[in-house]
């Protein structure tokens, strides 16, 4: 077992040092986890005006901050969490019901509450220069059209944009369809993750079993699009890794690595516990540039699904494409 670990980590020579190192790592990461567990405590943050390191593509990141702050009902976060339930960040988006752009505007509303955000003389549902700012626009009038009914105002807001402002008015909040009620959620959930920390971020307690179970896939050879599945004989790539973790404890995660960015609160370098995300890209001011994740599992080491012809194994996380790390958690919280 011991030799099957130093092969996994790739070293050669000095073979009784390496392998103390790792069986030391090993053990640190269960009892790091065992605290977690057992509840370790975290000081959990609120809503943010700040955006997390790379969570939104820089060249909106400008738009995201100055507009997500035009009314009490919306924050930078929120804003940004809003614009890639709607598209994903691809201005050129167009639904089957001709929602368009970045903020996925229907003609009928967009020829009543598009706005010039850049001054140039038009307003362009293409341009994210005035789509963004007309979706921070649009919420700000939807929060006052239904400042009146019973519950948050944001969440009332967020069902408005979804469902128009009638029916929030008519059912007293959140209607009762289920994709407004999805959308609304899943919103509130993922402005976590696109706000700035300025606290140590509460760890998740399934942190522990996701770590366990990665453990047990060591020495299992990479697949491209692998989930685990027995016709594809047990093999993952990076995210399914992952994500098949993260199931293992109840958690669901998106598929691929750069959506699973935005599964959880990002814990700085030096807050990073056993268990968290950690993720690797091209630019790093850009979270769609994510092309590799890992769980985290103390001592500056993942375990990762690297590349086609490896194996399951611990990698160091300090490289020049780290980018950084996400703390899954139940629902949201």
């Amino acid at each position: 077992m011991r030799t099957k670990k130093l092969w996994l980590l790739g070293v050669g020579g000095v073979l009784g040092l390496i392998s103390l190192f790792v069986s030391l790592l090993v053990v640190g990461t269960y009892v790091a986890a065992a605290h977690l567990m057992g509840g370790a405590a975290g000081v959990g943050g609120g809503r943010s005006a700040g955006l997390a390191k790379g969570a939104v593509p820089s060249k909106y990141q400008a738009l995201v901050q100055k507009w997500g702050n035009l009314c009490p009902e919306i924050s930078p976060a929120l804003l940004a969490a809003q614009l890639y339930q709607e598209s994903g960040w691809k201005p050129d988006a167009q639904s089957h019901a001709e929602a368009q752009g970045i903020a996925q505007f229907i003609p009928g509303t967009w020829a009543a509450h598009g706005v010039d955000g850049d001054g140039d003389g038009d307003r362009d549902v293409w341009d994210p220069k005035d789509a963004i700012p007309s979706a921070a626009s649009y919420d700000c009038k939807l929060a006052k059209y239904v400042k009146d009914a019973p519950g948050d105002r944001t969440e009332n807001m967020l069902a408005a944009y979804n469902a128009g402002a009638y029916a929030v008015i008519k059912h007293g909040g959140i209607p009762p369809y289920r994709e407004t009620q999805n959308y609304v959620s899943t919103i509130r959930k993922m402005e976590k993750s696109f706000a700035s920390s300025k606290s140590r971020v509460e760890p998740s307690k399934q942190a522990a079993g996701a770590i366990y179970y990665a453990q047990k896939k060591l020495g299992t050879p990479y697949l491209w699009g692998g989930n685990g599945t027995p016709e594809q004989g047990g093999r993952f790539d990076c995210s399914g890794l992952t994500k098949a973790a993260y199931k293992s404890v109840g958690i669901e995660l998106p598929r691929v690595a750069n959506d699973q960015w935005n599964s959880g609160p990002h814990p700085k370098r030096d807050e990073l516990l056993p268990g968290d995300l950690v993720f690797f890209g091209t630019d790093l001011n850009d979270s769609r540039s994510i092309d590799h994740v890992g769980i985290y599992v103390g001592g500056g080491h993942m375990i990762d699904a690297p590349y086609t012809g490896a194996k399951i194994r611990f990698d160091p996380i300090d490289t020049p494409n780290y980018f950084g790390a996400t703390r899954p958690t139940a629902d949201g919280d």
